[in-house]
């Protein structure tokens, strides 16, 4: 006899149930979620390769002592980035304390019924900076964590019932997206890319909400994409270019968030 249909792992895993796979991917994160209370986020992205300060020492020690100079070399070009895990710590801390504020000092009804965390990739390097600097504030953290073949384990500050691991980008985006009332993307690579253009182009053609959006670190930004540029030709509009804000300290960032968000 066939087992049960919703117990039949080479079923669920078959190509006729890939809807299956989907709904699941989004109805058991609303489900934890509602439990918890929480109603929205502030997304932190950026790589997972850039080390808290005390993890790039211990790289450059292990490649000093196996003689390997390109890897000496490379990681001290690293050595700027590493500000901002330390500030990606901070910002998630002062955020964190807000949320709680609200939650509990605000004399709005309509704040004290919303609970906002922050939420992260789930992974090392900047993420993982998110949600320590969430713990360290002794508050939640949101960890959307994607299944990948390197790079991507959930960092250890990551909370246990608040940490989902997805096998579809896009699921995991929707996540990202759906509760998010503002977004900060420090330096990163591919996925950072990848998700801030998606979260702006979303913005611009008014496919969700208006939220702030920070691009940490001005002088890596401008140097990476040069979004001036496309204004020039036209390929964007003069006003896109009000969706984003630069900021270069924790501060800025956080208090040009306070000041735009919207609930």
């Amino acid at each position: 006899m066939n087992p049960l249909s919703f117990e039949n792992l080479e079923f669920l895993n078959s190509e006729p149930a890939f809807p299956i796979r989907i709904l699941s991917e989004w109805i058991y994160p609303k489900l934890q979620l509602e439990k918890h209370k929480i109603t929205d986020t502030i997304v932190l992205f950026g790589s997972a390769r850039i080390p808290s300060p005390e993890g790039l020492k211990e790289k450059l020690q292990k490649a000093a002592e196996e003689n390997k100079p390109e890897i000496v070399k490379k990681l001290q070009k690293m050595n700027d980035l590493t500000l901002s895990y330390q500030d990606a710590k901070r910002f998630a801390e002062m955020v964190t304390h807000w949320g709680a504020h609200l939650q509990k000092e605000s004399h709005d009804a309509k704040l004290k019924s919303r609970k906002l965390v922050i939420c992260t990739g789930g992974g090392p390097g900047i993420m993982e900076a998110g949600n320590r600097g969430a713990r360290e504030a002794n508050g939640e953290s949101l960890s959307l964590n994607i299944d990948l073949p390197f790079e991507q384990e959930l960092n250890p500050y990551s909370d246990a019932e608040t940490s989902f691991q997805f096998h579809y980008f896009f699921m995991r985006k929707y996540w990202f997206v759906k509760m998010c009332r503002g977004l900060v993307a420090f330096p990163g690579g591919f996925g950072t890319l990848d998700e801030v253009f998606e979260t702006l182009t979303l913005i611009q053609t008014r496919k969700r909400d208006k939220i702030p959006v920070v691009l940490y670190n001005s002088k890596f930004w401008k140097e990476v994409v040069n979004l001036e540029y496309l204004a020039e030709f036209g390929l964007i509009n003069e006003d896109d270019l009000k969706l984003f804000h630069y900021s270069d300290s924790p501060e800025d960032a956080f208090y040009y968030l306070r000041e735009n968000i919207q609930f």
